[in-house]
């Protein structure tokens, strides 16, 4: 395939375009490829986010700060430079211990994190 004839996105650093999308949860949808969509999380100390799932696989890093991550039942102490990997699906949750950044890719794009 001719690599000229695939569309390509950039996404400046920019500390703007944070929504809140739950209490002490601020979320930023960064750059979405076709079938990836990369979103920057800001998660203040003492937040949750509760029990969900979504169709969408999700894959993390967290960048800094500390959280407990809930996968299907199991609970995982997250630390900085520490990754995962969420089937579509599957329930999950998060309570953060400390003031954290966490980036996250999911695939396929979530519909309501379009910017």
């Amino acid at each position: 395939m001719d690599s000229s004839a695939v569309p390509s996105t950039v996404c400046q650093a920019s500390s703007s375009g944070y929504v809140a999308a739950l209490p002490g949860i601020l979320r930023k949808t960064m750059v979405e490829g076709a079938r990836t969509q990369l979103v920057a999380f800001k998660l203040s100390k003492d937040a949750v986010i509760p029990l969900h799932s979504h169709l969408q696989e999700q894959t993390g890093y967290l960048v800094s700060g500390h959280l407990i991550l809930t996968i299907a039942q199991v609970e995982h102490d997250m630390h900085p430079g520490d990754s995962w990997t969420i089937p579509g699906g599957v329930v999950h949750s998060a309570k953060i211990v400390r003031d954290s950044v966490a980036i996250e890719v999911f695939s396929p794009a979530r519909e309501d994190y379009r910017a």
